[in-house]
């Protein structure tokens, strides 16, 4: 059956989800995007979400296109029109439409457009094997904008080598993974993953699973790190809204941990996906 899209104020059939050619975010990728997980029909860390689309669009000058209440409305629509229990939502806001010129206008209406995705996300993880690429990502990647062709490029990589995604590099030091944020867990059980900066995505997972990391009593340490490094480490895994926590078992053909997910990463996904449930709304 067709899905239930929404697109600037209407639920349509996604073959009737029109967008103009002249969109900015097709012509520019002048839009940024945040992508939401739904466990038992409901929404998992809706908050932190909401709050870093609005830092996204005041850091590209532009304003969010309806206030929390009914963007929450509306993931809450999309949920009950497309039956949907466990997935995600993807969310994007681009400035709107208009003539093709570097100097964008101010008064054009931004395009706003939600649809689902069913998917599981709570079976248990086998692993992901990863290959390194260089980070040529543009200096800005704290915010999450529609600009993914770097990340399709690596992931495409590594599906060419057989394996499932990339990590990137960049001054000799791993920034984040195409679509998540990377970690990897000491042999005396310490939790390394990158600091926050503009060379990374701020994480909503990212900062849910290090406040439970927390609470368990588990030692964290944010600070760059190298592929050797993460080669020679006792665990390595990555967050993401829809992937949660998942365990890397092999970095550039290194089996980690002898090529089976760890007992870290394992307890954070099972805490993560308790604690998600509890929370969503």
């Amino acid at each position: 059956m067709s899905r239930t899209v929404y697109l600037n104020g209407a639920y349509v059939p996604e073959e009737e989800a029109k967008v103009s050619v002249f969109d900015r975010g097709f012509l520019f990728a002048d839009g940024v995007y945040e992508v939401t997980a739904v466990l038992d029909g409901k929404i998992a860390e809706f908050e932190g979400h909401v709050a870093r689309l609005k830092r996204s669009l005041g850091e590209l000058g532009m304003s969010m296109p309806v206030d929390s209440d009914e963007l929450l409305a509306i993931h809450h629509e999309l949920i009950k029109r497309n039956n949907l229990q466990e997935g995600a939502i993807y969310l994007q806001v681009t400035r709107g439409a208009a003539d093709r010129d570097f100097v964008f206008p101010k008064e054009a209406t931004q395009t706003l457009v939600l649809f689902t995705q069913a998917k599981d996300l709570t079976s248990e993880k086998a692993g992901i094997k990863v290959i390194s690429i260089p980070d040529i990502r543009w200096g800005r990647r704290d915010i999450k904008t529609v600009q993914l062709l770097a990340p399709s490029m690596g992931k495409m990589m590594a599906k060419a080598e057989g394996k499932d995604d990339a990590w990137m590099v960049e001054d000799g030091f791993v920034t984040e993974g195409t679509s998540n944020n990377a970690y990897i867990v000491t042999k005396n059980g310490k939790i390394i993953t990158r600091n926050l900066s503009n060379s990374i995505l701020h994480g909503i997972t990212r900062a849910a699973v290090l406040r439970l990391a927390a609470e368990l009593d588990m030692e964290i340490e944010e600070r760059p790190f190298t592929i050797a490094e993460a080669q020679d480490a006792a665990e390595a895994f990555i967050t993401a809204a829809t992937i949660f926590v998942c365990p890397v078992v092999e970095i550039d053909g290194a089996a980690i941990n002898n090529g089976v997910p760890g007992p870290i990463s394992k307890r954070l996904n099972d805490v993560y996906i308790e604690e998600a449930r509890k929370a969503a709304c």
